[in-house]
């Protein structure tokens, strides 16, 4: 009987304890925070400078990249480190001199983004877009950007497109323009990367 009756009060106790986790507030509940890992095999960063003649493409290696982020208040955290050093546009001297004289790469040797927010839902599953922004640190200074996502999710992966505009020129970099060649004082910036849910 004695037994019978401290079933009972556990139970109750039990029952208590669960009543009034539901009537907790949502933001006291723990909120799932996202951690992906970024494939430097499966990335690449692509740019290009238009010019009166043509528009300069080339790309840079992703050297290692993690970002963590909470669905609930878009807060996020991580960093996407290239090596400043691998940009190739198909043209040797013209690498050389991007290096040398406009990015400096041997003082340099990476250009990082470290996200602190992302504005607009980030889905589990299917399509989604987002706004990512954060810090972007090149050619030895910090610079805030937003970053346009375009990411399509499947069973812990994602597969994501980003673009932003670097004013290259106005950040205190050479314009490489030559009185033949007149090139743009901003680069365009596209970022593909497959990214899984680290465990």
């Amino acid at each position: 009987m004695a037994n019978s009756h401290r079933m009972i009060k556990i139970s109750r106790i039990l029952l208590a304890q669960l009543a009034c986790a539901a009537l907790l507030p949502a933001a006291t509940l723990p909120v799932l925070h996202q951690s992906l890992q970024l494939d430097p095999t499966e990335t690449k960063v692509e740019f290009a400078l238009p010019s009166v003649l043509h528009t300069v493409h080339g790309i840079f290696a992703l050297k290692r990249g993690t970002i963590q982020f909470d669905p609930a208040t878009g807060k996020a955290s991580g960093e996407l480190v290239v090596d400043a050093t691998s940009g190739n546009s198909g043209n040797g001297a013209r690498d050389r001199r991007m290096n040398k004289e406009i990015l400096q790469s041997d003082k340099f040797p990476e250009i990082v983004f470290r996200p602190d927010r992302v504005e607009g839902k980030v889905l589990p599953q299917g399509a989604s877009q987002a706004q990512m922004h954060g810090i972007f640190s090149i050619h030895g200074e910090d610079h805030e950007i937003e970053m346009t996502m375009e990411v399509q999710a499947s069973e812990g992966q994602y597969t994501a497109t980003g673009h932003f505009s670097v004013p290259y020129v106005k950040w205190g970099m050479k314009n490489p323009s030559t009185l033949m060649l007149r090139v743009n004082d901003t680069v365009d910036i596209q970022i593909e990367t497959v990214a899984k849910v680290a465990h």
